[in-house]
């Protein structure tokens, strides 16, 4: 139900699931606009990460599959980064076939249950594209059947968070209230400042289990042919080493702190090596103050690949926190009845759009539409062409 007669100076409360080590929390928090109630997390480890940075949360350590939605606080906004591996490239992008595919309608029976009103999913980029376009088109539906106005994008963080990594990651955004909805725009591209040497040492030196040496690895003679400037950083992907030009580093991942893929080298004043535990959560945003728990470095590495750029959810936050306090009148979805859903979309590319339901109705044989109705299998074909388009859909209810 839509809070009425709130305070501007009262904040949004937040309901966080598959928390992570509060990523997502910390970016909302940041704005000084929402507050943190509640965070749902499984892993232990994480869980230890979270306790010592958000002591005053009430931690859910249960799977979600176990969480009663009676046990989650009523909340304006329920948020979510439901992990990403079943659509990665590096998780071979199964989706839904994936057991951990169905972690979506997990933290779906949450939203529908507690109706916030406002929703928030972070996610990899390549969810958009998996199974031609059909894993999003799901997500999409499930979200609009349930009364929310959403609008989506894909955004890298070196553009729009000022933090010099290349992680692109799609973000949607969902308003009970049209008003809002329609107030809300993502952020504006900013200038990247900040630069590699803002978030790693180049001139320190470190504990030697950071450093590869001759003799140690089988593979030092080929970084060191390789890996030459201390401007820029490396990756080794198991037989090879890659520089990355850009200079930004390149996307994180959560098996980087094992010998595995895309694991990042520099090459330092004391020598070729690894980024640290914490020079991998600066390279996500997050703040200096923020604790690390004294866990296997392996379990730090995993938490910062898994994990989400602060900066930018910080920005589109705030954008949230603006639409909510501009919004007076409540504008609600239809209530759902009939056979048939009528379904707005409008997409500038294949990787940002916005959708809602405008509709439902028994028989739409007779009905005049003044934009063309779009098929399920003519819609795919559009998605893999990335053109823009606007159009409905018609989904049996």
């Amino acid at each position: 139900m839509l809070k009425q007669d709130r305070s501007v100076s009262e904040k949004y409360t937040v309901a966080s699931f598959f928390g992570g080590v509060g990523g997502i929390d910390l970016g909302f928090e940041s704005t000084n606009k929402f507050s943190s109630l509640y965070i749902n997390e499984f892993d232990k480890n994480a869980q230890i990460t979270i306790s010592e940075n958000f002591p005053d949360v009430n931690l859910d350590r249960r799977d979600i599959h176990d969480v009663k939605v009676n046990d989650v606080p009523n909340t304006d906004l329920v948020v979510g980064g439901f992990p990403c591996q079943a659509f990665s490239i590096a998780g071979y992008r199964r989706g839904f076939e994936d057991e951990r595919g169905d972690l979506f309608f997990e933290l779906l029976r949450i939203i529908k249950a507690k109706k916030p009103q406002a929703i928030f999913i972070e996610n990899v980029k390549n969810m958009v594209t998996h199974d031609h376009g059909n894993t999003f088109k799901v997500i999409r539906e499930a979200l609009v059947m349930n009364g929310y106005f959403i609008k989506w994008q894909v955004l890298n963080a070196k553009d729009y968070g000022n933090i010099p990594q290349n992680r692109e990651r799609i973000y949607i955004v969902g308003f009970l209230n049209k008003n809002a909805f329609e107030k809300f725009e993502f952020p504006e591209r900013i200038e990247l400042k900040k630069t590699l040497k803002d978030v790693i040492d180049f001139n320190g030196q470190l504990e030697d289990k950071y450093y590869y040496r001759k003799g140690k690895q089988p593979f030092y003679e080929l970084l060191e042919d390789s890996v030459t400037s201390d401007e820029a950083v490396y990756q080794w992907r198991r037989q090879y080493v890659r520089e990355n030009k850009s200079g930004v580093v390149p996307t994180l991942t959560a098996n980087m702190g094992t010998g595995g893929h895309n694991v990042p080298i520099v090459k330092s004043k004391f020598g070729i090596r690894k980024l640290t535990p914490n020079e991998t959560f600066k390279v996500q945003g997050f703040p200096d103050d923020f604790k690390l728990p004294k866990i296997a470095n392996g379990q730090l590495y995993k938490q910062a690949g898994n994990s989400v750029v602060v900066p930018v959810i910080e920005r589109i936050a705030d954008k949230m926190s603006k639409s909510l306090d501009d919004s007076e009148k409540s504008v609600l979805a239809p209530e759902i009845s009939g056979k048939f859903a009528q379904i707005y979309v409008k997409m500038a590319n294949k990787f940002s759009g916005q959708s809602y339901l405008v509709d439902t109705f028994d028989d739409y044989n007779d009905k005049e539409f003044d934009l063309v109705l779009m098929s399920d299998t003519d819609y795919l074909k559009f998605v893999q062409k990335g053109k823009e388009m606007e159009f409905y859909s018609i989904e049996v209810i």
